[in-house]
C-alpha cells in the first residue's frame, strides 16, 4: 500500500522534469539560434534578418533571409520547423534561393524542379548543433544555357565559437552553346573559430576538385587535380591571408595527349592590414546595410563613407610574401622556381584618395606606393632571349621600385606592343 502511494509523487515529478525539460530545449534552442545569426552577421559578409518567428513549447517555427551584405544580387530564403525534446531538438525546413528584379531581368527566368529540404538537430545538453542537406540531380536552363548538378551533399555542424563545414559536389556541368564546362566530384572542407561578436576569428578552407575539363569545338583542356588551401586570421593587430593553389596536370588532349602543359604550386600571403581598421570597415558596412531598404541596400557615396575605414586598413604598409611559384611545363621545356615580396609605402596616405582610382594620373600615385623584387632561379635560356639579356643568365631578378619593373638592373623591356 505504501508503494502505490509513492508513485503518484513519482509520476507527478517526472512529468515536472519532462516539461522543465521541453520548456529549457526551447530556451536554450532560441538563446543558440540568435547566437548563431548574430555571429554571422557580426563577420561582415551577411545581411541576416528573421522575418517570422514563433516560439512554442513543443515547436518552434519561422524564417531567415540571408543575402550579401554588399548589395543583394540574391538572398536565401530559409525555413525551419523545430521539434522540441527532453535531451535534444530536431529541426528541418526548406531552402529557397532567389535573384532581385535586377538580376532576374538580366538573366531571365531561372527555376529548379522542387525546393530543396534540410534537416539538423540541436543536443540541448552540450549545445551541439549539426545540419544536412541533400540536392537531387537537377538541371537548370536559361537563355540558352544550361546547368547540371548531379547531386551534392553540404553537413554544418559546431558549437558557439567553432564551426565546421563539408559540401561535396558529385558533378557540375556548364554548357554554354558549343562550350562546355565540367567540374568534379568536388569538395569543400570549412572550419570557422571565434570569439563573441567575430573580434577575433580564423577559418581554415580546402577547396579540393577530383578534375576539371573545358570543352570547345577546335580544342578541349583538362585539368586534374585542382586544390585551393587558404587561411584567415584576424587578431588583435591584424588581419592575415595566407593562399595555396596545388595544380595536378594542365593537359591538352588535341595538341598533345600524352605530354602535361604545365604543373605545379603558388603560395603567397597577405599580412599587415590593421586589425582596428578591418573591424571598423566591417561595422560601417554592416551600418550601412541596416540603412538601406530592399530596392537600394547601399546609398549612393558609400565609398567616400568608407574610405577613412579603408585607408586605415593600409595603414601598417601591407606587404604580400610568394613564398613559392613552382611550375613545371614538361610540353614547354620551361620550369620556374622563384618567389618574392611586395610592399605598400603607407606614409602620407592623405596624399592619396580611394574615390580617384578610376583616373590614369591617381592609378599611378598608388603605384608609386608599391616596392618589392622576385627571384627566378634556374631560369631557362630561352627566358633570358625574351627579356634581352645574356644567354647565360641562369638567375633573374624582377625590382619593382616605385611601381616601376627593372630585370637584372636593367629597365623591363616591351615585350609586346
Amino acid at each position: 500500500m505504501r508503494k502505490e502511494r509513492l508513485i503518484v509523487p513519482i509520476l507527478a515529478a517526472l512529468a515536472v522534469a519532462w516539461v522543465v525539460a521541453q520548456l529549457l530545449s526551447s530556451i536554450l534552442f532560441e538563446r543558440s539560434l540568435r547566437q548563431a545569426l548574430e555571429d554571422l552577421e557580426a563577420r561582415g559578409e551577411w545581411r541576416v534578418s528573421r522575418t517570422e518567428s514563433r516560439q512554442g513549447w513543443l515547436t518552434s517555427q519561422g524564417k531567415l533571409l540571408l543575402s550579401p551584405l554588399l548589395g543583394r544580387p540574391w538572398r536565401l530564403e530559409l525555413t525551419y520547423r523545430a521539434r522540441h525534446g527532453a535531451l535534444s531538438t530536431d529541426v528541418e525546413g526548406t531552402l529557397l534561393p532567389r535573384l532581385d528584379s535586377v538580376l532576374q531581368k538580366a538573366v531571365g527566368e531561372v527555376s529548379a524542379p522542387s525546393i530543396p529540404r534540410w534537416q539538423g538537430r540541436y543536443r540541448t545538453l552540450s549545445g551541439h548543433s549539426e545540419l544536412r542537406l541533400a540536392l537531387a540531380p537537377f538541371v537548370i536552363q536559361q537563355n540558352g544555357r544550361e546547368l547540371s548538378v548531379r547531386g551534392a551533399r553540404m553537413r554544418l555542424e559546431g558549437v558557439f565559437g567553432d564551426w565546421r563545414s563539408r559540401v561535396l559536389i558529385d558533378q557540375l556541368t556548364l554548357t554554354d552553346g558549343f562550350a562546355q564546362l565540367t567540374l568534379g566530384p568536388s569538395s569543400l572542407e570549412s572550419r570557422y573559430t571565434y570569439i563573441d561578436d567575430a573580434y577575433h576569428f580564423a577559418q581554415r578552407d580546402h577547396l579540393h576538385v577530383e578534375s576539371l575539363s573545358l570543352h570547345y569545338p577546335a580544342y578541349d583542356i583538362n585539368l586534374s587535380p585542382l586544390d585551393v588551401h587558404s587561411h584567415m586570421v584576424l587578431d588583435e593587430q591584424e588581419l592575415r591571408l595566407n593562399g595555396e593553389l596545388i595544380v595536378g596536370e594542365v593537359r591538352i588532349p588535341s595538341e598533345a595527349p600524352d605530354t602535361a602543359l604545365l604543373s605545379g604550386r603558388i603560395e603567397a600571403e597577405l599580412s599587415r592590414l590593421n586589425a582596428d581598421a578591418v573591424r571598423a570597415t566591417i561595422l560601417r558596412l554592416r551600418q550601412e546595410a541596416s540603412w538601406g531598404d530592399a530596392s537600394l541596400p547601399m546609398a549612393e557615396g558609400l565609398l567616400v563613407r568608407l574610405a577613412p575605414d579603408l585607408m586605415g586598413v593600409l595603414s601598417d604598409s601591407p606587404r604580400l610574401d610568394v613564398t613559392t611559384i613552382a611550375i613545371e611545363s614538361p610540353l614547354l621545356g620551361i620550369n620556374v622556381n622563384a618567389d618574392g615580396a611586395l610592399f605598400f609605402d603607407a606614409r602620407k596616405l592623405d596624399e592619396l584618395a580611394m574615390t580617384g582610382l578610376d583616373k590614369p594620373e591617381e592609378r599611378a600615385r598608388w603605384l608609386s606606393r608599391v616596392d618589392g623584387d622576385f627571384t627566378w632561379y634556374d631560369a631557362p635560356t630561352v627566358a633570358a632571349l625574351w627579356l634581352g639579356l645574356p644567354l647565360g643568365t641562369r638567375e633573374l631578378e624582377f625590382d619593382v621600385i616605385r611601381g616601376e619593373l627593372r630585370i637584372n638592373g636593367r629597365p623591363m623591356p616591351q615585350l609586346w606592343p
